[in-house]
């Protein structure tokens, strides 16, 4: 399917761009997200009247992820789980873990955001935990779990 980018997208291209994507992924992702649009002629022309406003409004939101990303470069975020003598969790801890601790101390983080290619934290210890905030905007936090004192 042709569609057109009203933002930067990851691996597929920047705003304003025609690009072809697979169906699902414009039908069930990009378009209801309100990442893209269809690229009919009608929508292209629309896009050369819109595309200021929505590179104000991608810059803007550069530079916001771009502040929450010099405020939590390098924090440490302490949780306590239970966990067995052997320092094993009884459970883990997730990405969804992390995002609600870092909500309740004020940071606008969302699950989506918080990359933990090697899987659930599941010892005790320090763990570093890369959040992507935005397309271009990384920052990497540390993860200490402790065990939960009974």
């Amino acid at each position: 399917m042709q569609i057109i980018l009203l933002e930067k997208v990851k691996n597929v291209g920047l705003l304003g761009d025609v690009v072809k994507v697979k169906d699902g992924y414009a039908r069930n992702f990009l378009i209801p997200q309100g990442k893209a649009k269809r690229a009919t002629q009608v929508n292209i022309d629309d896009l050369a009247k819109r595309r200021a406003e929505l590179e104000k409004v991608a810059a803007e939101k550069l530079a916001e992820q771009q502040k929450l990303g010099e405020k939590l470069n390098g924090i440490e975020l302490k949780m306590s789980q239970k966990a067995g003598v052997d320092g094993r969790l009884f459970g883990s801890v997730t990405n969804n873990d992390i995002a609600d601790a870092l909500k309740a101390q004020g940071y606008d983080v969302v699950k989506a955001m918080v990359l933990m290619p090697s899987g659930p934290i599941k010892m005790i210890g320090e763990t570093p935990v890369k959040l992507a905030l935005h397309t271009d905007v990384d920052a990497e936090i540390k993860v200490v779990v402790i065990a939960e004192k009974e």
